[in-house]
């Protein structure tokens, strides 16, 4: 199980709000739920499952902007990819949080 952490960043827009196309992202994301998971923050948007998955899911969200007229897209990707054992972002979560008591 991997986590990724994505902002898909469309370049060149009428207004400096890019919302319409982080909602569009978020549908994108709702038809992948079988398979896996995601949370939007007010930063980026992260999305756990398996890697091949996610890779799909970030070609599909990647293509959205274009998809709306949108000529250049910029999209940041970090991938957290631990083998040795299965971690959910709560688990990431709940490990820190033991540490502040």
């Amino acid at each position: 199980m991997a986590i990724v952490d994505v902002t898909v960043i469309p370049v060149g827009t009428e207004t400096p709000s890019v919302s319409k196309y982080v909602a569009e992202v978020q549908e994108i994301l709702e038809s992948f739920t079988d398979r896996i998971s995601y949370r939007l923050t007010p930063m980026s948007t992260l999305i756990e499952g398996d890697l091949p998955d996610l890779l799909e899911v970030i070609q599909a969200i990647h293509e959205s902007p274009f998809q709306h007229g949108i000529e250049r897209v910029a999209t940041n990707i970090r991938i957290d990819d631990r083998r040795d054992k299965k971690v959910r972002m709560e688990d990431k979560l709940a490990s820190v949080k033991k540490h502040r008591n």
